[in-house]
């Protein structure tokens, strides 16, 4: 792709984004998420090849969807209410209807099929721009306007969001549609604690980005699709395949490392709002998403000489890619538990 085309497409991207950020009314928030769509669109489809194409196509009707849906939402609270304003969502039809619209666009279940299809079909930096930019916009309104949401409907796509996140993934070989469940997983923890804490959502969001970056990176710098390449990078790349162990570790929520501070931290939460029953269930589906981290740990640094694998050993090339982005997002990925209450003094 052209260099100043390349540049046009990202700073629509951070256009749009902007865009929702900074406005406090419906048609201004709509238009940055339709600037991100359109701006996106051209970079999913640059390699011309079906299934990237197929993958494009999935992504701009649910996109387009969801913003249509968005936009009837604020015109029946605008038709009832005769308000624009972001922050006086007070209508309850138009606010759950708002609530599904912004569920599809970033992926909660039930409203998550097009997201695994979606990152299969692309390659890994795009697929990376869109597990974590392209959450900014819609959470920036879900935050805005989650006391007005109704509390069940919240939950409900919480929790089903984190169940359908581990049970997805546990079948998988292909690693974008792990890191696909994998997000739709985070995505659930977010919404759960929305309504009594947004500052943990805030937090949950900010490690996700992190950690999805570190292991989007990872892959791209081994060259990995699936779980059969993955487990041949011990021979060449001996010291990244143990970080990348530790950063699939780091996703799954173990403590020492930064996964586990915002899951500690909104369990902890839903126990405050006597909500154990709930804490159970997330820390449960917790698990679920454990185990096919675990197994891809197991392929990665399990089975090395003398055990066999079934995949030809690739060429060792000396690789070109710049790696100081993903030795940043790794030490972050691993280190950041220990400044929790930093974090927490500076968000309450």
């Amino acid at each position: 792709m052209n260099p100043y085309v390349f540049m046009i497409l990202l700073s629509g991207l951070g256009l749009g984004t902007t865009l929702t950020f900074a406005s406090s009314h419906w048609l201004l928030a709509w238009m940055g998420l339709e600037i991100n769509t359109l701006a996106i669109t051209p970079l999913m489809a640059q390699h011309h090849h079906p299934r990237a194409v197929e993958a494009t196509t999935k992504y701009f009707l649910t996109q387009a969807t969801a913003a249509a849906m968005i936009l009837f939402a604020s015109t029946t609270n605008a038709w009832m209410t005769g308000e624009w304003n972001i922050n006086d969502l007070s209508n309850p039809i138009a606010s759950t209807m708002f609530m599904t619209a912004l569920a599809l666009k970033i992926g909660l279940a039930p409203m998550h099929f097009w997201m695994p299809e979606v990152l299969q079909g692309l390659d890994l930096l795009t697929g990376l721009i869109l597990s974590t930019w392209q959450k900014l916009a819609p959470f920036a309104l879900i935050i805005q306007t989650a006391q007005t949401i109704d509390p069940l409907l919240l939950t409900s796509l919480g929790v089903m969001s984190t169940l359908v996140g581990g049970w997805g993934g546990l079948n998988q070989t292909q690693l974008r549609k792990i890191l696909a469940y994998s997000s739709i997983a985070h995505m659930g923890w977010m919404i759960i604690v929305i309504q009594y804490a947004p500052q943990l959502t805030l937090i949950a969001l900010g490690t996700y980005i992190i950690m999805t970056s570190a292991a989007f990176l990872t892959l791209k710098m081994s060259f990995a699709t699936k779980i059969s390449t993955l487990a041949t990078t011990w021979s060449k790349t001996p010291i990244l395949t143990s970080t990348t162990a530790l950063v699939l570790l780091s996703l799954g929520g173990l403590p020492p490392l930064t996964g586990f501070m915002p899951k500690w931290l909104i369990l902890q939460e839903l126990t405050k709002q006597d909500l154990p029953l709930i804490a159970t269930t997330m820390a449960l589906a917790a698990l679920i998403s454990l185990y096919f981290y675990l197994r891809l740990c197991y392929a990665m640094t399990l089975t090395i000489s003398p055990n066999t694998i079934n995949s030809t050993t690739p060429w060792r090339t000396q690789t070109t890619q710049i790696s100081l982005p993903l030795a940043l997002f790794t030490v972050s990925t691993l280190l950041l538990l220990p400044i929790t209450p930093t974090i927490m003094m500076l968000t309450t």
